[in-house]
Order: C-alpha cells, then sequence, then structure tokens
C-alpha cells in the first residue's frame, strides 16, 4: 500500500469537509472533555472518602436540660458522663476506640460560632442549648456500630452518630453529578460517532467517481477505506487531544490553582492524577471513530 498517496487522498478529503471536520473537531471535544470531568470527579471523590473517612469520629451526645428529647427528660449528671467515660476506657469498648475527647457547653458553642461564622443562626444560639459530647476516634471506623451498641443505651446519653452516615450522603450527591457527566458524556459521544459516519459517506460520495475508477482498476477495499478511516482518526484526534488539554487545564488552573488554595483542609486530585486520565481520552477518541468511520465506509462500498 502506497502510503503517500493514502495520506494524500485522507488531506483532500479534510480539505473538501473542512466545515463537517471542524464539527467533528467540536463534538468530540466537548464528549470526552465531559468524560474526563466524570473521570476527575470520580478520582476526587474516592480521594475524599479515603481521606476523611478516617478522620470521621463518633460522637455520643449527652442529655441536655434546656432541650429535651425522647431519650433524656433531664440533663446529664456528672456521674453519667463520668460511667461513659469509664466504658470508652475499659473492656471491651476500649479494644476498638483509638482515642476520645470530650467537648462541653462552652467547647461546643465555640467550635458552633467557628462553623457558622456570618450566620444569623449563631446569633440566637448559647452554650447551654449545645449538648456536650464524647468524640471517640475509632481503630477501624468500620466498627463504629459497635459503639452504638454499647454506649446509646447508657443513662445520660441522648444519641450515638456515626459522622460517616453524614458523608455518604454528600458522597451520594457527588456520585450522582458523575453519573450525570457520564451520561452527558455517552449522549455526546453517540453524536460523534454519528457525525463521523455522516461525515466519511458525505466524502464517500462527493469522490464516488474516483472510489469506480479505484474499484475498476483492481484497488482493494482496504486500500480505498483506509484514507476516509483516517480522515476520521485525525479530525477525532484532534478533539481528543484538546479535550485532554482542558481536563488538565481544568485541574492546574480550577481545582489546585482556585479550590486547593480556598479549601486547604481538603485533597483535592492533583495533575499527576489528572495525566492518568489522558491516554484514556485520547485512546477512546481515536478508537470511536476509527470504528464510526470503518462501519459507515464499509456499508458504503456494499450499496
Amino acid at each position: 500500500m502506497r502510503i503517500g498517496l493514502v495520506l494524500g487522498e485522507a488531506a483532500s478529503g479534510l480539505r473538501r469537509n473542512f466545515s463537517m471536520v471542524v464539527s467533528i473537531v467540536l463534538v468530540t471535544f466537548v464528549s470526552l472533555t465531559f468524560v474526563g470531568v466524570a473521570a476527575l470527579m470520580q478520582l476526587q471523590i474516592n480521594q475524599m472518602k479515603s481521606f476523611w473517612y478516617d478522620k470521621a469520629q463518633v460522637a455520643v451526645y449527652l442529655c441536655n436540660d434546656a432541650v429535651k428529647s425522647a431519650n433524656c427528660s433531664t440533663g446529664v449528671t456528672q456521674d453519667q458522663i463520668a460511667a461513659v467515660r469509664t466504658a470508652l476506657s475499659t473492656a471491651p469498648v476500649k479494644s476498638f476506640v483509638k482515642g476520645f475527647s470530650f467537648e462541653d457547653h462552652q467547647e461546643a458553642f465555640k467550635h458552633f460560632q467557628e462553623q457558622f461564622k456570618g450566620n444569623p443562626v449563631a446569633d440566637y444560639v448559647t452554650p447551654d442549648l449545645l449538648n456536650e459530647a464524647f468524640w471517640v476516634n475509632l481503630k477501624d471506623p468500620n466498627q463504629s456500630a459497635v459503639i452504638g451498641e454499647a454506649i446509646s443505651g447508657m443513662p445520660g446519653v441522648d444519641a450515638v452518630t456515626d459522622q460517616r452516615k453524614l458523608l455518604d450522603q454528600i458522597f451520594a450527591v457527588l456520585n450522582t453529578a458523575s453519573i450525570t457527566a457520564a451520561g452527558i458524556a455517552a449522549l455526546m459521544l453517540v453524536a460523534a460517532a454519528l457525525l463521523i459516519s455522516t461525515t466519511i459517506r458525505l466524502s464517500a460520495f462527493s469522490r464516488r467517481r474516483e472510489l469506480g475508477i479505484m474499484r475498476l482498476v483492481g484497488a482493494s477495499n482496504r486500500f480505498i477505506q483506509t484514507p476516509f478511516i483516517l480522515e476520521g482518526v485525525l479530525a477525532s484526534l484532534i478533539g481528543s487531544v484538546l479535550a485532554a488539554a482542558a481536563t488538565v487545564g481544568i485541574v492546574q488552573f480550577f481545582v489546585q490553582g482556585y479550590l486547593a488554595q480556598a479549601q486547604r483542609d481538603i485533597a483535592f486530585v492533583t495533575v499527576p492524577e489528572a495525566l492518568i486520565v489522558v491516554p484514556i481520552l485520547i485512546g477512546a477518541g481515536v478508537v470511536l471513530a476509527a470504528a464510526s468511520a470503518n462501519i459507515a465506509i464499509s456499508r458504503y462500498l456494499r450499496v
């Protein structure tokens, strides 16, 4: 097969269908950018899970005389606080506990003011309205149910809450956003495949006389198909490279340049992690274009 002739035919096809080629580039760019964003979001979710799950604590909220609940008719006493502390410090609970700390009304109020600084609700809350609590770090965060079973029924205990349940709700929302981005990307990829197929058929139709002559002189189907496949692959490759660059750029300038600076206590995805996605995007674009173009030209030649 003469490589120079094949490349020349491919270049000629790109010039003849320049507007359609630009459309392929743009659709491929947008669709694969969505794929890259979905992949980055999943990496971010996994990273945040490993980061926050290890720090998640079990909160043992004690009864508050100012705020009645189903488990509390009166406030917690000092003897009851000591009993809970003893339970966390002795077997069998101690074997699951990495460490714990006690938070009184004033400390809870201080943390509340820091958390809700600038929020009008902070002006209406007083220390006596906030529950005292034990904050428990576990050796294995998956064993939080053990603390709940051992502590929740003790006198003076209002509720035992695993912070991971709150994190699960946040991660569920992030997973939904990631799935949505992946769904949009899938639809855009279908659109890109259809556009590539249409472009290749139009290109073949515009050169139908040349194709007829090539068949008469005995050119193989492979020789005829290759330039058309290269047209789709080259156009899609440009879009794929742009999508890969956009994905890395999002991480470099938005995630690391802005979010990581504004939220220093959260671990965000980095550029090296984004580079892992790059070959996936380029490979997906090339394979999609090659498959779509091959199917389109094969069907056209069989007509």
